[in-house]
């Protein structure tokens, strides 16, 4: 019996459980995929929002400045790349110049620092790349650039460390009250009991939700379509471009990545959920809308390494409810059953924030309610173990690591200088790799230009040499993606 399980092993659900892995609790984090961070955190934007497009007064609004303010030092304790860059919501027209005053007003009531409207002549002062007819923009300094992925790995290893258990390819079926108030829990490979449970499960948190009450909000699942470009024009951009947004959302932006690539994109369509199909027409459309505020992208399409898609878990208006799409965090209707749902951005940005409320605010409450004393956990560390980013040491300190361990003087991923100790590093931890993909996810090979060409199949021999097992029993991703071998073709 488990005092509190979460289901949906995402950046809201990890950050939930790092935060109540700060107490005495017995804690179990649930999820179906194969790996931690794999869905909606998987996909994203990967920008942290200064706040100034969140509405006043709403929770998006509440938690996106402070949310903000603390990745500096929740990156530094985790060892996660992030870099404040700033970004321009650019304008073309006076009309759009000004919805930048009303989004300007927007952040002074959100308490965001470092913000003004700036001219043509600053703009492309800044950005010589820009449209010529971009007459203003929105300056936010304390905009920024995260790994999403690596940020929710990172998040849920640090949790499992301090005394959370990690329950992987545990996907709920059913969830049922019992009489004496606690929860069984159905899973595709066991049953778990706990007495609270938090629904962080992305956009598939409404079908969660149903399996113990009646509905009470919806989840729309929105994909977004990306483009990555290669290092070599990874400056083209130096702040992330916004456009001027719309009743449709943010638009195409065109940023810098933490990693120093380019990334343009999303749109927004809304799709059945899981679907994360790339169409040509989608393409299209990015490629399209991005030239708009970056002509200069014409010129560097044949530098596209890779696109993809992510999904949005947007709440929307229907016969159950009349959410305003703002964040769902609560005690649910049914008595000590947290719904942590509609999570869509400003969430990463949000997380730090919106998962101390979430703490703080609604579940120790709902425990002291209940006559639960809780405890502080004494040994708490907010501190991952260090991963050498080899290609990051100066000489004296790669000489330093190699004669320590060998295998760092072994390159695998030679378009990011991914040493062999690295990869095995990142395996072996309590939240390990166990695929290609999630080798990739935290510490990038076969991220780079020719996109594992290279590096993949050591990357295999690597997965089932730590792991113990076959190379042939090796997935590149999530199950439905399969195995990357079915057999041998000859005897050696």
């Amino acid at each position: 019996m488990y005092d509190i399980a979460i289901i949906g092993a995402g950046i809201a659900g990890s950050y939930v459980a790092r935060e109540l892995s700060r107490y005495q609790l017995n804690v179990v984090l649930l999820d179906g995929e194969n790996d931690v961070a794999n869905q909606i955190t998987k996909a994203n934007s990967a920008i942290v929002h200064a706040g100034y497009d969140a509405v006043p007064g709403k929770k998006k609004g509440l938690f996106n400045a402070p949310g903000n303010i603390m990745y500096e030092k929740v990156c530094k304790d985790l060892g996660v790349p992030f870099k404040r860059t700033g970004s321009l919501v650019v304008a073309h027209t006076e009309r759009e110049m000004m919805t930048l005053q009303r989004l300007y007003q927007r952040g002074v009531m959100n308490g965001v620092p470092d913000m003004r409207i700036i001219f043509e002549d600053e703009v492309h002062e800044m950005e010589e790349n820009l449209a010529p007819d971009i007459c203003g923009a929105l300056y936010a300094g304390t905009a920024g650039l995260v790994s999403p992925y690596e940020l929710g790995i990172k998040v849920a290893e640090n949790a499992v460390d301090n005394g959370v258990e990690l329950k992987l390819n545990h996907l709920v079926t059913n969830i049922a009250k019992k009489d004496d108030g606690t929860f069984k829990i159905e899973t595709t490979e066991e049953d778990i009991e706990a007495k609270y449970v938090v629904n962080a499960a992305g956009v598939y948190a409404d079908d969660i939700y149903k399996m113990v009450g009646d509905p009470y909000f919806k989840i729309l699942a929105r994909r977004g379509v990306y483009f990555i470009f290669d290092k070599e024009i990874g400056d083209l951009v130096h702040n992330v471009i916004f456009p001027c947004p719309t009743k449709n959302g943010k638009g195409i932006l065109v940023s810098p990545t933490v990693h120093g690539n380019l990334l343009i994109g999303p749109d927004a369509m809304p799709v059945k959920k899981g679907d994360i199909d790339t169409t040509q027409d989608r393409l299209d459309y990015i490629k399209e809308n991005a030239l708009k505020n970056c002509p200069e992208l014409e010129h560097y399409f044949n530098k596209i390494i890779r696109s993809y898609a992510g999904t949005r878990n947007t709440p929307v208006a229907d016969t159950y409810t009349t959410t305003d799409g703002d964040f769902i965090i609560e005690e649910s209707p049914v008595k000590n059953f947290v719904n942590f749902a509609g999570y869509e951005s400003p969430g990463l940005t949000s997380a730090p924030a919106s998962a101390t409320y979430c703490v703080e605010d609604v579940i120790l409450p709902m425990l002291e309610r209940d006559g639960v004393h809780v405890e502080e956990n004494k040994d708490f560390n907010p501190k991952t173990r260090p991963h050498i980013i080899f290609n990051q040491l100066s000489d004296e300190e790669k000489k330093a690591a190699i004669e320590k361990d060998p295998r760092y003087g072994k390159i695998i991923c030679r378009c990011e200088s991914i040493t062999e100790a690295e990869i095995v590093d990142v395996i072996n931890r309590n939240v390990g790799a166990t695929t290609v993909r999630g080798v990739t996810k935290r510490c990038r090979p076969g991220a780079g230009r020719c996109q594992g060409g290279f590096c993949q199949p050591r990357v295999v021999e690597i997965l089932a040499r730590e792991l113990g097992c076959d190379m042939e029993d090796i997935m590149y991703d999530a199950k439905d993606k399969g195995y990357i071998l079915s057999g041998k073709t000859k005897n050696q």
